[in-house]
């Protein structure tokens, strides 16, 4: 896959910044978009020794200007682009649907949701009338994608309509030889997952230590979800710890 180009968005830390390293270890050219640039930086230099340095585009994906701003960037410098893993979210934290602020909501779903939205929209107008055509798009969707955590309704809402701009896209990317995919993520180690330790809150009320996996593994699933042709698509993968409390009863 050496010289292959991708951009990632929320790359500055926790699965963005795994991702960005374990494919510029396989030789990617990397545009690194976040909204914090010296956390970009971080993540560059702990990309080590790519086949080019990382560019990094601080990046308000929220915004049609700023996200045609991190394309454009990206063309110029590399060329084209021939992946897109569409990562940045923000979590929201834990509230009662009674209790939670509408603006808040709206916050979440504007940055989970209409942030990808936006991000697909931009890959699609580059990755039609590049040359060669088409691209591959992997859409961070999460486990929550399809079964939630208690207290969670924004963060649920958001990825659950995740599924459906994945299926959308991946309908629509055909004639233009656009793959696109989605990877649901389960515990996977960062500095946002120490709770899991210390026990995560269950549908039956419990709390309830649960196990995490390191998030290189993620890195690994985007690169193999990557390696394939483009007339070939894992439309959708789950990776998880193996005893993660998810399939069954616990």
């Amino acid at each position: 896959m050496t010289g292959r180009v991708a951009i990632i968005t929320g790359a500055g830390s926790g699965i963005g910044r795994a991702v960005a390293i374990t494919l510029a270890a396989r030789g990617y050219r990397l545009a690194l978009a976040g909204r914090r640039a010296d956390a970009l930086e971080e993540t560059a230099a702990l990309a080590g020794d790519a086949v080019e340095a990382p560019l990094c585009v601080p990046t308000d994906v929220t915004d049609a200007a700023s996200v045609k701003a991190l394309f454009d960037g990206a063309v110029a410098r590399f060329g084209r682009v021939d992946l897109l893993f569409n990562n940045a979210g923000l979590n929201g934290g834990r509230f009662q649907i009674e209790e939670m602020d509408p603006a808040l909501f709206r916050q979440v779903v504007d940055t989970n949701l209409t942030g990808v939205f936006l991000c697909l929209q931009a890959a699609f107008r580059v990755m039609k009338d590049q040359t060669p055509r088409g691209g591959r798009i992997v859409n961070n969707g999460s486990i929550s994608a399809y079964s939630p955590r208690p207290d969670t309704v924004a963060y649920c809402a958001s990825k659950h309509g995740v599924s459906g701009l994945t299926k959308a896209a991946s309908l629509e990317g055909r004639k233009y030889d656009i793959a696109v995919g989605q990877i649901d993520i389960g515990n996977a180690a960062s500095a946002f997952s120490e709770h899991f330790a210390r026990g995560v809150p269950q549908a039956d009320g419990r709390l309830v230590p649960e196990p995490v996996m390191d998030a290189s593994l993620v890195g690994d699933a985007v690169a193999y979800m990557d390696s394939l042709p483009l007339d070939a698509n894992i439309f959708e993968l789950t990776v998880m710890p193996t005893k993660m409390p998810f399939i069954g009863r616990g």
